[in-house]
């Protein structure tokens, strides 16, 4: 069977939480890896999902290392335009705070 994968790195201007995973990720960039395989027996080329994965940096004494772990695209999609919406709204915040200039 043939597969293939993906990468695509987003930043997270905030700490975020997925399901599944007890500890708070740190606001910066992370890289997500879609893996699909070719869907056999159809008369055009057709992939399905097979797993969905954001790379980490482990802290600490495994400082150093890269972690993949499995996650939920509808979670990690979730996660992600909560941190936008809160991106969005930090920036408002400062606009009103910001003296007008003539």
């Amino acid at each position: 069977m043939s597969t293939r994968s993906s990468s695509s790195l987003v930043t997270f201007s905030n700490p975020f939480s997925l399901s599944g995973y007890p500890d708070e990720l740190p606001a910066g960039e992370y890289e997500v890896v879609v893996e699909e395989e070719l869907l056999q027996g159809l008369s055009f080329e057709a992939y399905r999902r097979t797993g969905t994965y954001l790379t980490v940096q482990s802290k600490g004494s495994k400082s150093g290392r890269t972690e993949m772990r499995p996650i939920d695209p509808k979670d990690f999609e979730l996660a992600f335009q909560h941190d936008q919406a809160l991106a969005t709204l930090n920036i408002d915040s400062e606009a009103a705070l910001s003296p007008q200039e003539e």
